[in-house]
């Protein structure tokens, strides 16, 4: 059953829409207007990231393609922050794509609404997912805020969060800066600060620490896993692997079966 506005425990739920197209904004604030929401606005993923830390919305309608910082990016930015993690956000695109979707999902959003969209489907997914949070919210029943990190704890735990399930890429730091919504020097510098490393040493460090896993508990060749984890060859691996935990990759399964 779909809950109307109304019986919402919130009467005055807020919405914060991210979207760069003009037109696109004001369809949307057309629809909602009439509705008890509150409505604020952004118009790319950056001031979306800071409006949602500024404003704590009920809920976030986020279009996916902006300049500078896409929807996904920000979106990974607002659930690396405690501040913003649960507040549920719901993607628009016009592409219909399955992996576009999968990758919005696994970023963090809660439901997608495609363009054109129906204004009735609009209203219904908002409501659904208000419940949804609100119910949640209520069942958790938390004693107070989490200390709300540093700007700079953010960046580092999106870019942690980045890599770990992106291993098998090789990005430039200005990629991996993009990704996070910074720019390579504070990456690094904040980076460094903060985990004791560079972020090529800590990438580096995942790759072999998933590569022990791997040889543990799989029966993937070397050479497999060394194109899971990003390396460009088995022999690339295997010279890493031994500089990191002192035997070969082989020697380590073996030993790890034999154990």
């Amino acid at each position: 059953m779909i809950l109307s506005t109304a019986e919402l425990q919130t009467p005055e739920p807020h919405i914060l829409i991210v979207d760069d197209h003009v037109e696109q904004l004001r369809l949307l604030v057309d629809v909602l207007r009439n509705e008890r929401f509150r409505l604020s606005v952004a118009f790319d993923g950056a001031q979306g990231v800071k409006r949602a830390a500024a404003i704590a919305p009920d809920l976030i309608v986020m279009d996916v393609r902006m300049p500078a910082m896409d929807g996904f990016v920000a979106c990974r930015l607002l659930k690396a922050d405690p501040a913003t993690a649960q507040i549920p956000v719901i993607f628009l695109t016009a592409s219909d794509e399955l992996d576009e979707r999968l990758l919005g999902l696994q970023e963090g959003g809660v439901d997608y609404i495609l363009k054109p969209f129906e204004p009735a489907e609009v209203l219904a997914r908002i409501r659904i997912h208000l419940a949804l949070s609100m119910r949640q919210g209520a069942a958790a029943q938390a004693p107070g805020p989490a200390p709300r990190p540093r700007a700079d704890e953010v960046i580092v735990n999106a870019a942690m969060r980045h890599l770990r399930t992106n291993l098998g890429l090789t990005p430039s730091l200005k990629e991996i800066a993009s990704q996070v919504g910074t720019h390579e020097k504070r990456l690094s510098k904040v980076f460094k600060q903060h985990v004791g490393m560079t972020v090529f040493e800590f990438l580096r460090k995942e790759r072999l620490r998933v590569a022990q896993r791997l040889l543990r508990e799989t029966s993937l060749s070397v050479l497999d896993i060394a194109n899971e984890i990003g390396f460009s060859g088995a022999a690339n691996f295997a010279t890493a692997f031994r500089e990191h935990t002192g035997m070969t990759p082989t020697d380590f399964r073996r030993q790890t079966v034999d154990g």
